[in-house]
């Protein structure tokens, strides 16, 4: 049976589910893959855990025998891991600290998951094109919208169609706070405030709000499905804040929903576009029918027609199946690169 190390970076509460997860899903890597799949290095912010041996859900959430110190450089000239999953906080200016991680990683010759975009967002060309030299594997499922699988998706399922436009609800918060302005006729702020109670919306929600959060994640998936680097400051953004009373009386007597939406067109010479709008649907449509923070994909191609997904909402539990998601595809790489 073969050992796969993986370590985990930026670990709190979304790197401590993912550590877990992949803990309750050794069991299933071991019968399918013939592989022994444990947790070798974990990293947060002042502290950190190395062993060989394996490093147990538990002791990830306790934190009871980590290291003070153990982070940054000082954690990875000590690792010895084979995938890195960097789970840390977004830092849309320079990437820090995540972006050293992911670095540190790819030079030694790791594979990387990305569940945070901030790196992603303002380093993007710069991964790909290290991992691609170390031949090494970059998978931002989590990054792009946890448990809606856009990237696969659009990656795999449409591999042998022409895809012309993406339109998607990416983020949680916004669905969940447009849904409750539209449904109960609350002002912005309670609808924001009622996402908060609800464990949706982070302390601070203007980045949602102001649609940023969808535009790094067009950012991430153009990068990631079309090769397409697109600075995070171009892409144009209409903000939940400017939805007012009257429109919302509109909307409502013309049977539509509204929804922020993120959006990237192809055209003829495959070069993308993106934006995020607000845009409003007919009850009928797909996007109307996403409740709470539901997430839903639109996607027309020229071979194969238009799909839609809905689902996807917005949780801890799906964040780490993500990540879980790719190391599962990062082991079958492996698996089929070791048979030939």
């Amino acid at each position: 049976m073969k050992t796969l190390r993986v370590a985990i970076t930026g670990v709190g509460n979304v790197g401590s589910r993912i550590g877990g997860a992949l803990e309750e899903r050794a069991p299933e890597f071991a019968r399918r893959f013939n592989a022994d799949v444990r947790v070798v290095g974990v990293s947060a912010s002042t502290e950190g855990l190395i062993d060989g041996s394996g490093i147990s859900g538990e002791r990830i959430a306790g934190r009871t025998d980590f290291v003070s110190g153990l982070t940054g450089q000082r954690f990875f000239d000590e690792l010895e891991a084979d995938v890195l999953i960097e789970a840390g906080p977004s830092n849309y200016v320079d990437g820090a600290p995540g972006l050293s991680h992911l670095e540190a990683a790819l030079e030694g010759s790791m594979d990387v998951i990305c569940v945070s975009k901030g790196a992603l967002v303002v380093a993007g060309d710069d991964i790909y094109r290290r991992a691609a030299e170390a031949e090494r594997q970059v998978r931002v499922s989590g990054a792009a919208a946890s448990a809606m699988p856009t990237v696969d998706f659009l990656t795999y399922d449409l591999a042998g169609a022409q895809v012309t436009r993406f339109e998607a609800l990416l983020t949680g918060t916004t669905t969940f706070v447009l849904d409750t302005m539209y449904r109960h006729g609350w002002d912005l702020d309670d609808a924001v405030a009622e996402a908060q109670e609800s464990g949706i919306a982070e302390p601070q929600p203007e980045f949602d709000v102001d649609g940023w959060d969808t535009a790094a994640k067009l950012v991430v998936i153009a990068r990631a499905v079309f090769n397409a680097g697109i600075p995070i400051e171009s892409v144009p953004r209409q903000s939940v804040k400017n939805v007012n009373e009257e429109q919302i009386d509109c909307w409502k007597q013309h049977d539509i929903v509204p929804r922020l939406v993120g959006i990237l067109e192809l055209d003829d010479s495959d070069r993308v576009t993106a934006s995020v709008q607000v845009k409003c649907y007919p009850k009928s449509h797909p996007f109307s029918l996403a409740e709470g923070s539901m997430k839903a994909v639109n996607v027309s191609t020229k071979r194969m027609g238009d799909y839609s997904l809905l689902g996807g909402a917005s949780s801890l539990d799906a964040t780490a199946a993500a990540a879980i998601k790719d190391l599962e595809h990062i082991l079958t790489c492996r698996m089929s690169s070791s048979v030939q």
